[in-house]
């Protein structure tokens, strides 16, 4: 497909565009805020840089990409202080979680759809001198515009599973177009920058993974020790970030193998599924609290619904066990290096394409086990949640582990000074 054959595309989609908002705000009615944005349109006038030095811009998806651009945020502002920072996203939750973690620190926006018109209004109205997408988004429209423009775009803390490789290469002259157009690509491990070669990147080098950067919060910490003083004295198991459909099959399997005293924590991945993870709990019979009435946890409660957003470091510090979800069904995983950066001995399934490197590394060393179903993700839940040295084995093994594989922000630093070492007005 030729740039011009998907700009066609794009128009025939644009019904869809305003159908796919319409019903996601049935969901998250944040989706029909800003709509201006999306298509390149700003109430306010252009941002005034910070000592005029100009307007550097991280794009970051959703929630994951966003906390993982917390340390390249944290660097830049204390290379670059006279730059503003602008962070773009394309979901509700991600804006969120950039308020959440930087507040008035930044500029934020929704990333406009990749339509010529809209990138060319966004450009000209922050001007970045320098653009930076988190993981992997390659819009062919976005990467010309800064081209273009003399703005050099780097792709950093890049992945590409398999399934994504896959998508791409079957558009492969409009993938190599936009590839071929980054000034830079920084990619996490061997093999994701193998596929983006194969797909046609002239150069990829290979920085490690930012997340691993992320260091637990000292008031994250605070908080973990005050929620487990609200749960009170018996084990916890943390389903951290679980996804749809995977919550019924744990209160499925829970329902049939009681875990005894112990409490059982579930954190949906998204915050619209708050109401329907608590309904599901209710239905299969188990005594629910949620998070939010922030009152200690009763006895006779079995289920506690983490419905709060920002405080995943918290929830984590306050388990004996944690599961990573997205991992029982083929979601590729969440973060799992999180717990192991907080000390938790952590259960993952058989889903982690989006870590997988992470996954291997993490089971090599001790700081987790694998699991395949429901039934076997409480097996090993109870036998661990029994076993205290078995804990705190596998929790010093994952904060070893995290600690041993630092520094990819460091490097992808050095990477964006490369870049725009060489523009006149950065």
């Amino acid at each position: 497909m030729t740039r011009f054959l998907y700009n066609l595309a794009l128009l025939a989609l644009l019904p869809y565009v305003w159908l796919h908002l319409f019903l996601r705000s049935r969901k998250q009615p944040e989706y029909l805020e800003h709509l201006g944005e999306r298509f390149g349109r700003y109430p306010s006038p252009r941002p005034s840089p910070q000592g005029g030095e100009g307007v550097i811009w991280l794009h970051a998806v959703s929630v994951g990409e966003t906390r993982a651009a917390a340390p390249i945020v944290a660097a830049l502002k204390a290379r670059y202080p006279g730059h503003r920072i602008l962070l773009t996203h394309m979901t509700p939750t991600g804006r969120r979680a950039s308020e959440e973690l930087f507040g008035d620190g930044v500029l934020r926006a929704y990333l406009p759809y990749d339509y010529p018109l809209a990138v060319r209004r966004f450009l000209e109205h922050f001007r970045p001198v320098v653009g930076v997408i988190m993981e992997t988004e390659l819009w062919p429209n976005l990467v010309a515009a800064c081209k273009a423009q003399g703005i050099p775009l780097l792709l950093a803390n890049a992945r590409l599973s398999e399934k994504s490789a896959r998508r791409y290469a079957r558009f492969p002259r409009l993938t190599r177009a936009a590839l071929e157009g980054l000034a830079a690509i920084a990619a996490q491990t061997e093999q994701d920058a193998a596929r983006l070669r194969a797909l046609g990147a002239p150069q990829v080098e290979v920085l490690g993974n930012v997340k691993f950067d992320l260091l637990p919060p000292p008031e994250q910490l605070a908080l973990g020790e005050a929620l487990r003083q609200r749960m009170g004295p018996r084990p916890v198991l943390l389903a951290a970030s679980t996804r749809e459909g995977e919550e019924a099959l744990l209160f499925e399997a829970l329902a049939k193998r009681p875990l005894g005293e112990a409490l059982l924590v579930v954190v949906p991945r998204h915050p619209q599924r708050f109401e329907e993870v608590a309904a599901l709990a209710a239905k299969a019979g188990f005594a629910v609290q949620r998070r939010s009435e922030d009152v200690p946890v009763a006895a006779q409660t079995q289920v506690l619904l983490g419905d709060s957003m920002g405080e995943m470091f918290a929830y984590y510090a306050a388990c004996d066990v944690a599961f990573v979800g997205g991992s029982l069904l083929d979601y590729g995983s969440q973060n799992l290096i999180e717990p192991c950066a907080v000390g938790r001995p952590v259960l993952i399934g058989r889903s982690t394409y989006n870590f997988s490197l992470a996954a291997e590394q993490a089971l090599e060393c001790g700081a987790a086990r694998q699991i395949g179903t429901a039934e076997e993700l409480l097996g090993a839940a109870e036998a661990l949640l029994r076993d205290q040295a078995a804990r705190r084995r596998m929790g010093e093994a994952g904060r070893a582990f995290a600690a041993r594989h630092r520094g990819a922000t460091a490097r992808t630093l050095a990477l964006i000074e490369s870049r725009l070492a060489g523009r006149p007005d950065a």
